[in-house]
C-alpha cells in the first residue's frame, strides 16, 4: 500500500554495516592488509586481537573464479580468497562473502584501469563509493518487487500470528 518512494527508503534503511553496507570495509581493510604485505595469518589474528569481525567474510559464499577470465590483475581478489582459505580453517561458516568479493574485485578493477593513481584508489576506498554500488543495484531491485507488488495486487507480507512466539 505505501508509494513507491516510501517503499524503497523503507528498503534501503535496512542496509547497514552488516547487511550490504561491508563492501567499504571489506575493501578498506584487504587493501591496507595486502598493500601492507599482512600474510592472511597475520591479518586475521590481528583483526581478532582487536576484537573486529573480517568484513566481507562469513554469510553465503560468492564465487571468485569468474573475475579471473576478465580482469588484468586479480590480486586483491586472490589475497581476499587467501584469507578465506584461513578462515575456513577456524569456521566452516566464514567464507568470502560477496561483499569481500565486490570489495577485493572493485579494488582490482580500479588498479588494473590505469585510470587512477595509489592515491586516488585510496580516496575512492575512503569515500565509501563501493557501498554506494551496493545502494544502486539494491534501489533497482526494490523498485522491481514494488511495482510487482502493486501491478500483481498482493499486500505486504505477514506471518500468520498463531506462528509467532511472544516470550516475556
Amino acid at each position: 500500500g505505501k508509494d513507491l518512494v516510501s517503499s524503497l527508503v523503507s528498503g534501503l534503511l535496512t542496509i547497514g554495516p552488516r547487511f550490504g553496507g561491508a563492501i567499504d570495509d571489506a575493501a578498506r581493510y584487504f587493501k591496507d592488509a595486502y598493500d601492507r604485505g599482512l600474510t592472511p595469518y597475520e591479518f586475521v589474528e590481528g583483526m581478532k586481537k582487536k576484537g573486529i569481525r573480517v568484513p566481507g567474510i562469513g554469510h553465503s559464499r560468492a564465487s571468485p573464479t569468474v573475475c579471473s577470465h576478465n580482469f588484468l590483475s586479480v590480486k586483491y581478489m586472490e589475497y581476499a580468497v587467501q584469507v578465506e582459505t584461513y578462515t575456513l580453517s577456524k569456521a566452516n561458516n566464514l567464507v568470502l562473502n560477496v561483499d569481500g568479493a565486490i570489495g577485493s574485485l572493485f579494488l582490482d578493477l580500479l588498479a588494473g584501469s590505469g585510470m587512477f593513481t595509489k592515491q586516488e584508489i585510496d580516496e575512492i576506498v575512503e569515500i565509501g563509493y563501493l557501498n554506494g554500488l551496493f545502494v544502486l543495484a539494491r534501489s533497482i531491485g526494490l523498485i522491481g518487487h514494488t511495482f510487482d507488488q502493486k501491478r500483481l495486487k498482493q499486500p505486504l507480507y505477514r506471518h500468520p500470528w498463531e506462528d509467532v512466539l511472544y516470550t516475556k
